[in-house]
């Protein structure tokens, strides 16, 4: 590399040396942090940072894709935490060394599907037979829907760990399995295509959030876990029946059996008018409810707050930045593709839930709360119903604008959860009455709350700007909204309102006022370790927030796509047919890159490919023995005539009398062979049609002898 390269690294550099330099006083591995994530975001945009020839993208795309890439994320974690079982629990520096290592590498290893372009279809796919006489198999791919929820796991993960080594102490190794496990189990439910590989890796990640929550949390622990579990078993339970309705039919319809995303979704359930419930409603009722508990969606949100406080620091920012946004993914890939009828039908209807009981039923809980952690708990029914009212309403804007508000959300809200357990370390309390004029003993704390607070109201220049706008633009030209598209937008622009009231609401009784609690006046700031695992954070709402389409080209394509596939297969004829059986989407209804790589079509070609084989190695068949020639006519060719004498002739015809014996024709000698081509043909002319054999002639009779004997 001359140095020319080098120097277009300068702007990474001096973002390096400012991040070193601001704080005051930190220990070397502090200030190299600091710059290591100030010089990372740089480089991050500059390398997403599009060319304008286009140069960028033609080396992109012969980078090629490496198709074990997401085999490798999700499975290195759920290895790392197998190996962690067996190392002993005392070396608590190994420990956490080895988990940080397995996050680096798997953050590293993302950071691979960012080279891809993601245009239109699945790219880093691999299957691989699981089950085959159940139609499972092992089946991943991501697209520009999934590799933003993908970035964000592996980016938010390893710093709710770096966060939590610093308040748990007790059972160290324990907490490192449980943080590697979820990660590979959320991993590989972003990943999964296969319904049977993705119920798998759905049911496993409640195990370590499970133990997070009983072991580490609050008072009140055992209750919010076994109220958690609870919660998503009933709602995985009727995810499982949908999900076995889905496949019986398909096997029906095919004769195949098969788990397989792709094929199921091919899958229209039709069923017996009389019934009260059409089976696709009662198939999408039981596959969204899961979904809805999972995002959590009024009435069903009941167990979020209790898991929230519950939850060790750590623990709150893993489930509020990535467990949640399963759902609201689950929902957008799974959902509105598996059951586009009803989707579409009952769209208006949810989006006003979504409002009613998400966005403003959700601002006014967290205006009351005077727990500051659950005030953050309410807040994300608030933003979440944000996101799904930007699917509900199915726009291409709309529904880009709710995957980067899953992201933004993932990032706003963990870090207002790590804010949290900065403040709960120092007072071992959260209510806000016990806090006022923080600002004046915590400055550096107070500014880095008051920005990640802007975030999360959405003010123009920081992260929640962009998704929140594009959401509400969205829902106001919603076609599946129909008329109520226009009063929706106005009740979602009126949660953004309600935001602001309970977000700067707590800002100004914790931060400013009097200090008027002496247990606060000597409050430390927040330490350089704090700092550094709050840095990406802060980082990240600024460079979503200025470069937003950095991330929105990438999801373009795919969202197209699947707002294609929904709006086409959406019409409420689907859900009202009248026929007792099911059908079949023909393949022509989805784009060819949809389709590639689906259990039926793969099973299609191998079977033309053993049988193109078998052709190939077959043994050759013997030969026919060659037909016996029948036996040639004796042919007999008379010379052709010649000009002779009268007398000759005569003489020839009529053989003296008394001559003994019978005038027969002799055979043809040599001398007298038959030229090519005929008798008569000059050499070269074609032969003329073979002679038909006749008969010798027969010898001519002796003339009678004259009357009186001889003279």
């Amino acid at each position: 590399m001359n140095l020319a390269a080098l120097i277009q690294f300068w702007p990474a550099v001096v973002a390096g040396i400012v991040g070193a330099s601001i704080p005051r006083q930190a220990k070397v591995r502090h200030r190299l942090g600091l710059a290591c994530v100030a010089a990372f975001a740089v480089l991050t945009v500059m390398w997403l940072w599009p060319d304008a020839d286009g140069a960028k993208e033609a080396t992109e795309k012969a980078a090629g894709e490496w198709p074990y890439l997401l085999d490798v994320l999700v499975g290195l974690p759920i290895f790392g935490a197998v190996v962690l079982l067996f190392l002993p629990r005392q070396m608590l520096s190994t420990l956490r060394a080895f988990t940080y290592g397995i996050f680096g590498v798997s953050f590293l290893a993302s950071l691979w599907l960012l080279r891809v372009p993601m245009t239109e279809g699945w790219h880093f796919v691999h299957t691989k037979d699981w089950i085959p006489s159940a139609g499972i198999r092992w089946h991943v791919a991501v697209d520009g829907m999934s590799v933003w929820l993908v970035v964000l796991t592996t980016f938010t993960t390893p710093i709710a760990a770096f966060a939590s080594f610093g308040s748990v102490k007790t059972r160290v190794k324990e907490l490192c399995v449980s943080f590697l496990l979820m990660q590979g189990a959320m991993l590989g439910a972003f990943v999964a295509l296969d319904m049977f590989q993705f119920y798998v890796f759905w049911e496993l990640m409640l195990v370590p959030m499970f133990l997070m929550i009983g072991i580490w949390g609050g008072v009140e622990k055992i209750k919010a876990s076994v109220k958690f579990f609870l919660f998503t078993m009933a709602g995985s339970v009727l995810m499982l029946a949908a999900l076995l309705y889905l496949v019986w039919t398909h096997h029906e319809l095919t004769g195949v059996w098969s788990w397989d995303y792709l094929d199921l979704v091919r899958v229209v359930l039709r069923g017996d008018s009389s019934l009260s419930f059409h089976p696709q409603m009662l198939g999408f009722l039981g596959l969204s409810l899961a979904f809805f508990i999972k995002v959590p969606m009024f009435p069903f949100h009941t167990w979020l707050p209790d898991a929230h406080v519950q939850a060790p620091t750590g623990g709150s920012v893993v489930l509020a930045a990535i467990m949640l946004k399963l759902g609201t993914y689950a929902y957008m890939r799974f959902s509105m593709q598996l059951f586009p009828g009803p989707a579409h039908s009952m769209a208006a209807t949810l989006a006003g839930v979504a409002i009613m009981g998400g966005i403003i039923y959700g601002a006014f809980c967290a205006w009351k709360q005077g727990d500051i952690k659950r005030l953050v708990a309410y807040s994300s029914v608030a933003h979440l119903g944000f996101v799904m009212l930007g699917l509900f309403g199915a726009t291409t804007g709309g529904m880009q604008g709710a995957i980067l508000q899953m992201v933004n959300h993932g990032i706003a809200t963990g870090a207002l959860f790590m804010l949290v357990g900065v403040i709960y370390d120092r007072r071992h309390t959260r209510e806000l009455s016990e806090f006022g004029g923080l600002a004046k003993v915590m400055p550096v704390y107070a500014t880095l709350f008051i920005i990640v607070t802007m975030a999360s109201i959405g003010v123009p220049g920081t992260n929640g700007f962009v998704g929140e706008f594009m959401i509400i633009a969205g829902t106001f030209v919603s076609e599946p909204l129909s008329q109520l598209a226009g009063l929706q937008a106005f009740g979602a622009a009126l949660g953004v309102i309600f935001a602001a009231v309970y977000m700067l609401g707590a800002v100004q009784k914790m931060f400013f006022g009097p200090l008027t609690n002496p247990k606060n006046k000597h409050l430390s700031d927040i330490s350089p370790r704090e700092a550094v695992a709050l840095s990406p954070f802060i980082v990240m709402i600024f460079v979503i927030g200025l470069f937003p389409s950095l991330f929105l080209d990438r999801m373009k394509p795919a969202v197209d796509m699947h707002r294609e596939l929904f709006k086409e297969s959406g019409g409420q004829a689907l859900r009202f047919a009248k026929r007792a059986d099911g059908s079949l989407l023909d393949e022509s209804h989805f784009p060819p890159a949809f389709l590639a790589g689906s259990l039926v079509k793969d099973l299609a070609a191998r079977a033309a490919a053993d049988k193109a084989q078998a052709v190939d190695t077959a043994p050759a068949p013997s030969p026919a023995p060659a037909p016996t020639p029948a036996p040639t006519p004796n042919v007999q060719r008379l010379p052709a005539p010649t000009a002779a004498p009268a007398t000759a002739s005569a003489s020839a015809a009529a053989p003296p009398a008394g001559a003994s014996g019978s005038a027969v024709a002799a055979p043809p000698t040599a001398s007298a062979a038959v030229a090519p081509g005929g008798p008569g043909k000059a050499p070269g002319q074609p032969p003329p049609p073979p002679a038909i054999p006749k008969a010798p002639p027969a010898a001519p009779k002796a003339p009678p002898a004259p009357p009186g004997g001889a003279p």
